[in-house]
């Protein structure tokens, strides 16, 4: 299923809140017994799992940026001092 494709609810939750859900899953289909009622489940799981990659991803350039970003500020101060 593609991301534009999920409930309104995933796209704008968290990391955090995402990787619950997911884990929700996780124990739902360790413990089911019926492999009928797995597919959903686990068709669900995949789609959570493609978007906590997607977030965290996301989450991780918007570091780098940043990071980069004080990394010059701190190299321009250090320039103007010597």
């Amino acid at each position: 299923m593609k991301d534009k494709n999920l409930p309104p609810d995933i796209n704008t939750s968290s990391l955090e809140d995402l990787t619950n859900q997911a884990s929700q899953l996780i124990d739902l289909l360790e413990n089911e017994k019926d492999l009928n009622n797995l597919t959903e489940s686990y068709q669900k799981l995949l789609q959570l799992n493609n978007m906590i990659e997607k977030k965290f991803h996301k989450n991780l350039r918007f570091i780098n940026e940043e990071t980069k970003k004080k990394v010059k500020e701190i190299f321009k101060k250090h320039a103007k001092k010597t």
